[in-house]
């Protein structure tokens, strides 16, 4: 399209839940609901519309072994883009890629910073790994270093203990959380066990990831402190293969994991039951494939959350959790064309029709 161009979205365009439009217009990259006067040049996408999709636990940048190149991390961008998502909450890299916020073709990034956890126990090369006397001077680094974010690991095996344990002490962790909060930024943490929960929450933390943890006393306490979950169940399938791989090292916590991965619907199903937000994430990058933003709301919709609070998950309510706008007048044209109703049926989320980006046809 030429430089003045127009796209006309025609069809329905689900701005909300409630809100379905019969068209929208695209005039230098931005959304309109008025036909722009004299419009020439117009380029016509039939279909159903929706906000671009939100992976709010992806980690561009990262591969199984820590950083990787700048080709690699475009690579995986574009993946994720090919898959309709187009904005990601980068739930911890030890990459700098700023350079994406240049790409006017490439999703875009909010960024939570490097992990930070304790010395031995997390993922060799992903995280600062560190002692909790200077985890206050990190979680300030990191806050500076991110978009509004920053990244913990809660808890992690314990090779002496053999099992799941939380990672910092209670009182360091409140310091933690404070000094990210002053700084203007949120805090989520990497929680795989219910014993990491309390401390955490209590402390004031924003969002728990994966939360395979949260059990039915744990859940009213989410409820009073506001904390979201993104429970990354892609990534969770992966917990028996995980637990056969430690079964002869750590029995202990090869069975721990089994049984997190055996009651996983269940447990965000209570946690949606009791309205605790929860928002797609894939935990894509490391040892997962990018591009699988649509297989995570399949699974939501599996836990048993009703197909369009998974789409919201991923769209409307995401988006507004990460204070960035849908398919608001005047904003940014990031949206993705689908064949039919993916409220009716939310595999379609699977084969978009188009992808849209800051007001082109990218896909």
């Amino acid at each position: 399209m030429s430089e003045r161009a127009v796209l006309h979205v025609k069809g329905r365009v689900l701005v909300g839940p409630d809100d379905v439009r019969d068209e929208l217009w695209v005039v230098d990259g931005r959304i309109s609901y008025d036909r722009p006067v004299g419009a020439h040049d117009v380029r016509t996408v039939e279909g159903w519309a929706l906000p671009g999709l939100v992976d709010a636990h992806c980690h561009v940048g990262l591969g199984a072994h820590g950083p990787v190149d700048d080709d690699v991390a475009e690579k995986q961008a574009l993946t994720d883009r090919e898959a309709g998502t187009l904005l990601i909450r980068d739930a911890g890299s030890p990459s700098d890629t700023r350079w994406v916020d240049d790409r006017d073709d490439l999703p875009k990034i909010i960024r939570a910073g490097r992990h930070i956890a304790r010395t031995r126990r997390y993922i060799r090369g992903y995280a600062h790994e560190i002692e909790p006397e200077d985890l206050v001077a990190y979680v300030a680094r990191e806050a500076r270093r991110g978009d509004g974010w920053v990244k913990l690991v809660g808890d992690w095996i314990d090779r002496d203990l053999g099992d799941l344990a939380p990672t910092w002490p209670r009182e360091t962790v409140e310091a933690g959380i404070a000094q990210a909060h002053r700084l203007g930024a949120r805090v989520t943490a990497h929680c795989f066990s219910a014993e990491s929960l309390p401390d955490l929450v209590e402390a004031g933390i924003d969002c728990i990831e994966h939360a395979t943890g949260l059990t039915e006393d744990l859940i009213p306490l989410f409820v009073e402190h506001g904390v979201a979950i993104v429970p990354t169940l892609v990534n969770i399938a992966t917990f028996p293969k995980l637990a056969d791989g430690g079964q002869s090292k750590f029995p202990r916590w090869s069975d721990h994991m089994r049984r997190l991965h055996e009651r996983r619907y269940d447990t965000v199903r209570s946690a949606y039951d009791a309205g605790i937000p929860v928002y797609v994430g894939t935990d894509a990058g490391g040892t997962l494939p990018h591009g699988l933003v649509a297989a995570e709301v399949a699974e939501l919709v599996t836990a048993g959350i009703p197909a369009v609070e998974a789409l919201a998950a991923t769209t409307w309510a995401a988006r507004t959790w990460l204070g960035r706008p849908g398919l608001d007048e005047g904003a940014a044209a990031d949206l993705v064309v689908y064949e039919t109703d993916p409220r009716a049926d939310v595999r379609v989320l699977a084969a978009p029709r188009r992808v849209v980006l800051n007001g082109k046809i990218v896909s």
